[in-house]
């Protein structure tokens, strides 16, 4: 049992640091690594002639998105929880919670690393490889036979241009790169000056302690 948890907890140490030393932007929920943040930005479209009018429509591809993962216990055995914070319109992404299906998680999560990606098992092992390819190949090539959005799956189904004309809009509203911005400036702010009314505290709380030992 305690093997189990020291390899876990190496684990979660191992995919967490790989996730720095590819470039995500990542924030410490309650100051664990076992629970953070990831910014996330949509998957581009092809720019090479031919390959554009074929490849699907890169209709996330202007969206930045901050996505809360939660690792398990017993983790990499069992597969991470992945939810978008803030809306996200996608077939198989829940709108209200923004949870991913763990169905599809599930599926293709493999605890052991491997230098190989296999197309037929999905993402491959590690955290990095759900950023880098298992949502962006989420988000690419939805699946609307097994929804969590049952309103997107249906759009998707029935009219193709307005489903892809509905997400753009979406992401426009609630994950575009200044709305991105704007909440990030608003979170620092905020983050400001609770540390600004924490020093207020510990000065008043000083001066108290310095009042009591006066009139001891």
């Amino acid at each position: 049992m305690r093997n189990n948890v020291a390899v876990s907890n190496v684990r979660k140490q191992n995919d967490f640091t790989k996730l720095l030393m590819a470039g995500y932007d990542l924030e410490l929920v309650n100051g664990s690594m076992q629970e953070f943040n990831v910014t996330f930005h949509g998957p581009m479209g092809s720019r090479l002639g031919l390959l554009w009018s074929l490849a699907p429509a890169a209709i996330y591809e202007d969206g930045v998105w901050k996505v809360h993962v939660t690792l398990p216990d017993d983790y990499p055995f069992a597969s991470p929880s992945i939810g978008f914070m803030n809306k996200m319109m996608h077939p198989n992404v829940d709108e209200s919670s923004g949870s991913v299906c763990l169905d599809v998680i599930n599926e293709t999560w493999t605890p052991i690393y491997s230098k190989f990606v296999v197309p037929e098992r999905g993402c491959g092992p590690g955290l990095v490889n759900v950023f880098d390819t298992f949502l962006p190949q989420l988000l690419t090539y939805p699946n609307p036979s097994d929804p969590l959005n049952n309103e997107a799956a249906t759009l998707l189904m029935l009219d193709k241009p307005s489903y892809e004309k509905k997400v753009r809009e979406h992401v426009k509203k609630h994950a575009s790169k200044e709305e991105w911005q704007r909440r990030r400036s608003a979170e620092g702010k905020a983050a400001e000056e609770a540390g600004a009314e924490m020093g207020d505290a510990d000065h008043i709380s000083s001066d108290l302690e310095e009042e009591a030992y006066d009139n001891f």
